[in-house]
């Protein structure tokens, strides 16, 4: 729990217990790809005191952090990485979960040139997998 404070703090947050508890809840089990309604069911069975909107909030703060990386699969739901390095992902769609992709498994080139006074700041690929039909 002191290493989790500690990193709140380099990172410009106060380690309040809500953001503790949290975040012992996202970062101790490995890395990660987890819904803010799933978070919430995890706080509540782990009688952690906080709305849904707190954990959305907590979660915006360290995404904005550095701390998770959000990814936006559809429309309805957002993904929070708490591996935050760039890297690709397969949805499982008929399990609505985010699997890691190997790194060497993609190669992105020929991107368009962007925009005058705008850069690339990076890469997302997301490849949505299914069952074959038998």
């Amino acid at each position: 729990m002191s290493e989790l404070r500690d990193k709140l703090r380099r990172v410009g947050l106060r380690p309040t217990r809500q953001r503790v508890s949290l975040g012992w809840l996202l970062f101790g089990k490995g890395d990660r790809h987890i819904t803010a309604e799933v978070l919430f069911d995890e706080a509540s069975k782990a009688r952690v005191p906080v709305s849904l909107a707190t954990v959305y909030n907590t979660l915006h703060q360290f995404t904005e952090a550095g701390l998770l990386r959000q990814l936006a699969v559809d429309g309805s739901k957002s993904y929070f990485d708490t591996n935050p390095t760039e890297h690709h992902h397969f949805f499982l769609e008929e399990e609505g979960e985010l699997v890691d992709m190997p790194a060497s498994g993609v190669s992105v080139e020929d991107l368009p040139e962007p925009p005058p006074g705008m850069e690339v700041a990076g890469v997302e690929v997301i490849v949505r997998l299914r069952r074959k039909a038998a």
